[in-house]
């Protein structure tokens, strides 16, 4: 969700800003902008609404200099245009802007501070610049003076790079709620959203925290805090590969990110478990656990779903009741909790803004809680007790495939390690590697039948309004995500529902040619009635797609997976529906890495 970039000190400042704000297209936009100045302060600002490549198409040869900023936007306040557009400038050109988050009391600001000025858009964004140029030319402000007070004045989330056309050598930056972080180079120094956007240029940077102010230059970086102290802060390196970034040979990254799936389960076996298979969790994090009474996953979108579906493996193996809460609903309406409360906190990019509003709720109760993320030194890492990393390279599609697989694995190994210290038998007789490397041997076997995946969704998916996933027990949390999956990169509206509900109301929505994808693994409690709810919707006409276990498996099942461990079934059922997600947006002419509307870190609330 929205991206900036910025570089001071570099003759190759355009050049760079273009090639991080491409690096930072997965995030979701609807449109784009760059400032570029010199010494000589020759300054041009070019924006336009759509993809980068628009924006590069409007670039010439003559837009040189050596700092800069840029912005990917995901409209917020106003519709996509290049008056909405970031970078925003106050009405002398004097300052130029780009934010991240959301302003709350922009309007109160616009109204009190800037009721003679005239604005080209609807943006919090340009409110924000403009109350700065007031501020300076009022109060007879330095750059840093004006905008350090009109942080005080500003409410709500914010990720901020400035520049003042007076200034071409230095860049503000500024942070409350939204990532930001500073890279450093060899000669010249960057402000990001993410490491990702520059690490063609350094494996070196800065984090900034919450409330802070810096002053960036080609040679120096200068915190400062609110009150004018200035900070000091080590650096850190980025576990980022450029090789894994890009697509390779793969037409788009959900493809490649859903192929490397089988290898992200043996890496996590190779990080959580020495060469004997004994597992290594931080032993403060399992003694945490033991001390708890309850256990609350904390999560949004995929992340929740993967919470969904570890769910039973927690609560067999860790002896706990496992309570799962939508971020966005608990950040404002906290339940009752337990007396012993433990939080896990699930998010691929932990940066999400929903479940950072309950950590920060978390943190004020003195409740212990576990991020458990794929970005090292993210803000739910920084801001949590403790850290679990999913160690699964870069997800740059927007719907999310690898991160699920990984939670949900990560956590088994969290909940072996428990229930060992625990001394539970089933724990001590869970083999997590072995088990995991049947799973990775599951999922090859699965890639291994793409073509056989796309000609079931052939001719299903291709024009239906609708369509539904059915499922019971895990095989309900699987339908759960497989049904955001298919609706987030198809648009078609599908739904996962636990199968035994459907008389309870949904049958009323089957109809000739409905599309109902059915998920039964090898669980004999509940396979024989997931069949029977086959037949029933089979019989008011829908188009039935099988998907199977081998065990459970029967003549004339669809899509049939090999068998693995029942707390892993989730992992190994939920990849075809991963695949039929692809080829449905495929076969329908959709960017699959880029839906609509969508973005794939959620940074405001």
């Amino acid at each position: 969700m929205c991206g900036i970039v910025g570089v001071v000190g570099n003759k190759h400042a355009r050049d760079i800003l273009m090639q991080g704000l491409e690096k930072l297209e997965y995030r979701g936009y609807d449109s784009a902008g760059i400032f570029v100045t010199n010494q000589d302060q020759n300054a041009k600002l070019i924006k336009s609404v759509g993809r980068i490549a628009n924006l590069r198409e409007k670039i010439g040869i003559e837009m040189a200099g050596t700092a800069g900023i840029g912005h990917t936007r995901w409209a917020t306040h106003g519709k996509p245009s290049e008056t909405n557009a970031h970078p925003h400038t106050s009405t002398d050109g004097r300052f130029v802007l780009v934010h991240n988050g959301v302003i709350e009391n922009y309007l109160e600001i616009k109204n009190e501070y800037l009721a003679g000025d005239a604005f080209n858009g609807q943006t919090d964004t340009e409110v924000a610049v403009h109350l700065i140029a007031k501020l300076a030319e009022t109060e007879n402000f330095s750059t840093l003076e004006a905008f350090k007070k009109a942080l005080e004045i500003i409410e709500g989330s914010y990720a901020f790079a400035l520049m003042d056309a007076t200034e071409p050598d230095v860049i503000y930056v500024a942070k409350n709620k939204s990532p930001l972080l500073i890279g450093l180079g060899d000669g010249y120094n960057m402000v990001c959203s993410d490491a990702m956007a520059m690490i063609r240029e350094t494996s070196e940077f800065m984090e900034i925290h919450d409330h802070e102010l810096v002053v960036l230059t080609k040679d120096a970086v200068e915190i400062h805090d609110l009150e004018g102290k200035i900070l000091s802060r080590d650096s850190y390196t980025a576990e980022l590969d450029l090789s894994d970034i890009g697509k390779g040979t793969y037409p788009f990254y959900m493809l490649k990110e859903i192929d490397e799936q089988p290898a992200v389960m043996r890496k996590l076996s190779q990080i959580y478990a020495d060469e004997a298979g004994k597992v290594k969790i931080d032993e403060a994090i399992v003694n945490a656990l033991i001390e708890a009474d309850r256990i609350y996953i904390i999560a949004a979108g995929t992340s929740y779903n993967a919470g969904y579906a570890s769910k039973y493996l927690l609560e067999d193996l860790v002896e706990k009741p496992v309570e799962l809460g939508i971020a966005s609903e608990w950040g404002y309406n906290m339940p009752r909790l337990s007396e012993k409360p433990f939080f896990i906190f699930l998010s691929q990019s932990g940066e999400t803004a929903d479940s950072r509003q309950v950590l920060v709720k978390a943190n004020e109760l003195g409740v212990p809680s576990l991020t458990v993320t794929n970005v090292p030194g993210s803000t739910l890492s920084r801001e949590a007790t403790f850290t679990l990393l999913l160690h699964a390279g870069p997800e740059i599609a927007v719907a999310s495939t690898k991160a699920y697989t990984a939670q949900i694995a990560a956590l088994a190994f969290l909940a072996k390690a428990t229930g060992t210290a625990i001394h539970n038998d089933k724990a001590a007789n869970f083999d997590v590697v072995h088990e995991l490397s049947i799973v990775a041997q599951s999922i090859e076997a699965t890639l291994s039948e793409k073509e056989l995946i796309e000609s079931k969704v052939t001719g299903l998916l291709e024009t239906t309004r609708n369509a539904f996933y059915i499922g019971r027990g895990q095989d309900y949390y699987v339908s759960m995500e497989a049904s955001l999956k298919l609706k987030e990169i198809s648009y078609i509206q599908c739904e996962g529902f636990a199968a035994g509900e459907l008389k309870h109301g949904t049958i009323a929505l089957i109809e000739d040619n409905t599309p109902v994808l059915a998920l039964i693994s090898n669980n004999p409690k509940v396979a024989a009635h997931t069949r029977g709810n086959v037949s029933e919707v089979a019989a008011r006409g829908a188009n039935v797609v099988t998907i199977v276990e081998q065990d459970a498996a029967i003549e004339g099942d669809d899509i049939v997976i090999n068998n693995v461990h029942p707390y892993l079934s989730s992992i190994s059922m939920v990849i075809p529906t991963q695949l039929i997600a692809y080829y449905a947006s495929l076969h329908r002419g959709l960017d699959v890495d880029k839906p609509r509307n969508l973005a794939k870190s959620v940074t405001v609330e």
